[in-house]
């Protein structure tokens, strides 16, 4: 019989272990969003609202149906330049807007309050943007040598690498009332599914003991040293995903049905070609990547998890126990501050200028550090707008992998503040080069802390943990990236059940982990907390590009680091205003050679070979 006095001491011992959770961690910090907006009900942003609608509507009707003329005048460059301007500033407002809402929603999405004004607020920038939709267009139908020669000319010129990359776009982009339709309906078409998923994610509760946790605090239990735990927290994950099996696969049929539509309007042939189109990749570079990954598996994960399973002493390691410690290895809870200051150190060392870049996140507010109910799961950088500065958003338990995202997305960070100068039209990185300074962000904390690290059991633990992650990185997303493509070409001849999405993904799970993982009953349902696939289709193969790139751009920064971190800061300060090749030249880098990602692979390999060398 359970007393009440019970029941009492159980939640003061849980009471007691958080405090000690807190402890360890030391004070974490919460992000600052008033140097966006004061307030949610703030007279600043309600004035900004409506000044943008009125600014949207002004510009339309000034510009709308006149710019081929505009084009044919003699001071064609100096008009279009003030038109191109203006919508540049008009980007920056209604961005600034959108980024506040986004971020107080990501604080807590199943706050009522917060998931209004989110919705308001978008219904409000759905308006004023399609207002300005006409403008792209039309100026993709300028005659492309007249538009040609009037971009060549000052003070047009300026924006010249945003209006030959926007051409890019012509052939899928469709009459404008069409155009007007589908940015309209997104709200209450993917965009509502999308904040459908988030809400029910957030929600969502774990049992664990005598615990109800939310999924990120249960996912961290899978990285625990004892073998128990982690199978409780595996077993909770899988009985409540599966009970919510029903509304994720009608998220996922609803949204790969949406996009099937889209694409077919659009003209796209291969399901994946508007996620190059927007990454500005070419399809048979993303498919030599794939196939040399999908290639690499038995050398890789497949290798590793078999030498994983022995230091366990095992044939098999349950799925679980993919990301477990190393056995006999010390683990402990990595405090905030000293997390903080091994990032800084690491960037310092190869910058200083980085690590100043870096040290504003802390110093400033721009950093949300704690783990809270209802808060968005994993991690992520907002650029937000030129005008403001960069967010960070993690969810921080001290593990040691937690210093790793950190690390990541502080490298997000970086490379946007050095990219805002370019403006809101060219700030923004294609994904190609997006994940090259938040993965090489992580490289140089992990060769730091390498390079300090005597103790042999220490070094291997470390070593295995940045193979762990590598794997991750690549195979896994390589595998996610697999998944997508056959769920969303099964969607083109109908629904999926529940049953079959879980066929699909055990199918690829099984070929990237190898024989050595065993994916017994409970995995099946794991794919449906993956943000990635519903919010942005195909997204995934971008980590695997960046963690190959970046071992590529390691070993140039190894064997000739005179002159690096000046080349390195020019590209990311690019940002989108030049294409990855051209951007990846001066390190004598071709990602269109498909010898190029054996590279990337090969120091992967070379790692799990160090490993091996110390049985």
């Amino acid at each position: 019989m359970t007393t009440a006095f019970d029941g009492a001491m159980r939640a003061s011992a849980a009471e007691t272990a958080a405090a000690r959770a807190a402890r360890a961690l030391g004070p974490l910090p919460e992000w600052d969003l008033s140097h966006l907006y004061p307030s949610m009900d703030s007279a600043v942003l309600k004035a900004d609202l409506e000044g943008a609608m009125t600014q949207a509507q002004g510009f339309a009707a000034l510009y709308r149906g006149k710019l081929a003329a505009l084009a044919e005048r003699e001071d064609a460059s100096a008009l279009l330049a003030e038109a191109v301007g203006t919508f540049e500033k008009l980007s920056d407002l209604l961005g600034r807007i959108g980024a506040y809402a986004g971020l107080v929603y990501a604080g807590d999405t199943t706050d009522p309050q917060r998931a209004k004004f989110y919705g308001d607020t978008q219904d409000k920038l759905n308006a004023a943007v399609t207002e300005l939709l006409f403008f792209e267009l039309e100026l993709n139908r300028i005659e492309p040598d007249l538009l040609a020669r009037v971009v060549a000319q000052p003070p047009l010129s300026h924006w010249k690498p945003w209006i030959e990359d926007l051409a890019k776009d012509k052939p899928h982009q469709l009459e404008d009332r069409i155009e007007a339709l589908f940015h309209e309906k997104s709200m209450t078409g993917h965009a509502a599914w999308n904040r459908l998923f988030d809400e029910t994610i957030a929600s969502l509760r774990f049992k664990f003991g005598e615990e109800e946790l939310t999924l990120e605090l249960t996912l961290n239990k899978l990285q625990d040293a004892d073998g128990a735990v982690r199978k409780a927290a595996a077993e909770a994950l899988s009985e409540v995903f599966r009970g919510n099996l029903r509304i994720f696969a009608l998220i996922t049929n609803t949204l790969a049905k949406d996009k099937e539509i889209s694409d077919r309007w659009r003209k796209f042939e291969d399901v994946a070609d508007s996620r190059h189109l927007a990454n500005r990749v070419e399809r048979e570079v993303v498919d030599a990547l794939v196939s040399a990954v999908r290639e690499a598996y038995p050398r890789l994960s497949h290798r590793y998890y078999k030498l994983k399973a022995k230091w366990f002493g095992r044939e098999e390691l349950d799925f679980w126990d993919r990301n477990a410690p190393l056995p006999q290895v010390e683990q402990r809870t990595i405090p905030w501050t000293e997390a903080r200051d091994t990032v800084l150190d690491a960037y310092g060392a190869f910058s200083p200028a980085m690590a100043g870049i870096a040290r504003r996140f802390f110093d400033e507010h721009w950093i949300d550090a704690p783990v809270r109910p209802g808060k968005a799961p994993g991690a992520f950088a907002h650029p937000t707008v030129p005008s403001a500065h960069p967010y960070v958003l993690v969810n921080y338990q001290g593990k040691p992998r937690d210093v790793m995202t950190l690390a990541h997305e502080l490298g997000h960070g970086v490379h946007q503040v050095l990219a805002a100068p370019n403006g809101a039209l060219m700030a923004p990185t294609p994904l190609t080069l997006a994940e090259t300074a938040s993965v090489f962000g992580e490289m140089l904390t992990f060769r730091r802390l390498l390079d300090g690290t005597t103790d042999p059991k220490q070094r291997k633990a470390m070593l295995a943990a940045k193979v762990e992650d590598m794997i991750n990185t690549v195979v896994r997303q390589i595998a996610f990236y697999s998944f997508e493509r056959k769920v969303h070409e099964a969607r083109r001849s109908g629904e999926l059940t529940a049953e079959a999405l879980c066929e699909l993904w055990m199918s690829v799970q099984a070929e990237s982990l190898g024989p050595a993982i065993r994916l017994g009953p409970g995995y099946e349902p794991f794919w449906c907390y993956i943000p990635h696939f519903i919010h942005s289709p195909f997204y995934v193969y971008a980590y695997a590009f960046g963690d190959c790139l970046v071992n590529s751009l390691y070993g140039v920064y190894q064997n000739a680091a005179e002159g690096f971190q000046e080349r390195y800061f020019a590209l990311l300060s690019a940002g989108g205003s030049k294409p990855y090749s051209e951007l990846l030249a001066p390190f004598g880098l071709d990602a269109r050679d498909p010898a190029f990602w054996q590279i990337g692979l090969s120091m992967i390999e070379g790692l799990i070979v160090e490993l091996e060398g110390m049985e």
